[in-house]
């Protein structure tokens, strides 16, 4: 029986998802707690990988089992056992064709700036931060450029294992709620580092080191030298899988705030 788990995870407590030898990651400790439920020991494969202080409220995974367990057993049994720092949201029966990252057919980010002149103790780890003005407006309008299908090699981290840079960005918003600069981004998949290449460029345009079109010649450019530097992992959320309709898997996750 193969059964797909909605998680939602605080990545400040965590070595990112993949398994490592300190056991420490989001699937070492999902992996145990399934140990501790069922007595199996599985594989669990997630839509997207997140990286060391990497947050997710939308991650979805599936995992092969024998366990004859009802869907909400699922979620109240895992969680006994995970650390307080990640959740089992929901459960869901799938047939064996599912698989949480090949049948993935969209991603949706977001990505948290507190923008004040004083850094935030309460929200640290949990957002970025920028001292400097930034204009949202113009946030906006650079990012309209990188709408659509692209090569999006300017924004791709070395180490990448995608096939191509080729993807397909569905929107890209920018909007202020108080002091938080809110970004949000769907596409059909993303390269290893581009939502947070993406915010450091875009924080290049808030700030007014660069121009609006400059983010259009760095699309372009086709090379990750014509970017900004990577931006903090602290305020990235993974807030959406994008399934066929036909598996019935809830869509999002929710924001990590409120707006």
């Amino acid at each position: 029986m193969r059964v797909a788990l909605g998680l939602e995870y605080d990545g400040r407590s965590f070595e990112g998802w993949q398994t490592q030898s300190s056991g420490q990651t989001v699937q070492d400790y999902l992996e145990a707690a399934v140990v501790q439920f069922t007595g199996e020991k599985v594989k669990a494969v997630c839509a997207g990988r997140t990286d060391a202080n990497v947050h997710a409220t939308g991650q979805v995974i599936h995992l092969d089992t024998g366990a004859d367990r009802k869907e909400i057993s699922w979620v109240r049994g895992l969680n006994s056992y995970l650390p307080t720092e990640c959740a089992v949201r929901w459960a869901k029966v799938v047939p064996d064709e599912f698989h949480a990252r090949f049948s993935a057919c969209s991603r949706t980010y977001e990505y948290w700036i507190v923008n004040e002149p004083v850094r935030s103790p309460i929200l640290s780890g949990r957002t970025g931060w920028v001292f400097r003005p930034l204009n949202e407006k113009n946030m906006e309008a650079a990012g309209q450029f990188l709408v659509g299908e692209h090569d999006f090699s300017s924004f791709r981290a070395a180490g990448c294992q995608s096939k191509t840079p080729v993807k397909n960005i569905e929107y890209l918003h920018v909007i202020r709620l108080g002091r938080f600069i809110k970004i949000r981004v769907k596409a059909n998949a993303f390269l290893y580092h581009m939502v947070r290449n993406i915010v450091g460029c875009l924080v290049y345009v808030g700030t007014g080191a660069r121009s609006v079109d400059w983010m259009g010649e760095v699309l372009e450019a086709k090379s990750r030298q014509a970017a900004a530097p990577t931006f903090y992992p602290t305020g990235l959320y993974l807030t959406g899988v994008g399934y066929p309709e036909i598996f019935g898997l809830p869509q999002h996750g929710a924001s990590p705030f409120p707006g």
